[in-house]
């Protein structure tokens, strides 16, 4: 192999090791994806106002709780046609989930949602995405 090469072969394994972190980091705080804190987990009770697209095809809700309008960061809108998981306005849940900054506003990322008696699993006790590698089923 020449020098020639062996520089394109460098430059290759370079271009994988950094695609694969930022693929990696997603959900976790890097790149504008937001962290969620186990420690800082809430549970809120509400009706659902609205639901309106997120960046990166993900899912926003608008949930007004007795005191304030909260925005729920969902996830990724495939995950939960996959799951068959419905959520509609004017739907009564319960969610537990942690605060954090998304593109520069508050939201509560989801972990769990609570219809009726339908539990919706979005991220699994340690906080990690359900959608992404060894929460996915």
């Amino acid at each position: 192999m020449n020098i020639k090469e062996a520089a394109v072969l460098l430059g290759v394994a370079s271009l994988t090791v950094v695609l694969t972190a930022g693929v990696a980091a997603q959900g976790r705080g890097r790149g504008g994806h937001a962290n969620y804190s186990v420690a800082a987990e809430t549970t809120v009770k509400g009706t659902v106002e609205e639901l309106k697209p997120g960046r990166n095809q993900s899912m926003h809700v608008m949930l007004k709780t007795s005191d304030t309008t909260l925005e729920l960061a969902l996830g990724p809108s495939w995950y939960q046609t996959e799951k068959k998981y419905v959520i509609a306005k004017g739907d009564q849940i319960d969610v537990v989930g942690a605060t954090s900054t998304v593109e520069g506003r508050k939201v509560l990322l989801v972990r769990e949602i609570k219809k009726g008696s339908e539990t919706m699993t979005f991220r699994d006790a340690k906080g990690f995405p359900m959608w992404a590698g060894r929460g996915r089923q």
